[in-house]
């Protein structure tokens, strides 16, 4: 089984450019608060890179 990325979105889309918002929604999210499970994979990692600052991430069980 493959390590999993567990994402929880911290701040919202406001004063972000278009590109980072489809680039979040991209990867499932799309309220503050919510949280999802994903593979740990290089092209999901440079997802989350683009919007580190929107976003928490830990690893999952």
């Amino acid at each position: 089984m493959s390590k999993q990325l567990k994402i929880t979105l911290v701040k919202g889309f406001a004063n972000q450019t278009e590109r980072q918002k489809v680039n979040a929604q991209s990867l499932g999210l799309r309220k503050i608060g919510q949280t999802v499970v994903i593979d740990d994979t290089p092209v999901y990692r440079g997802m989350i890179d683009k919007v580190r600052h929107l976003v928490t991430v830990e690893e999952a069980d």
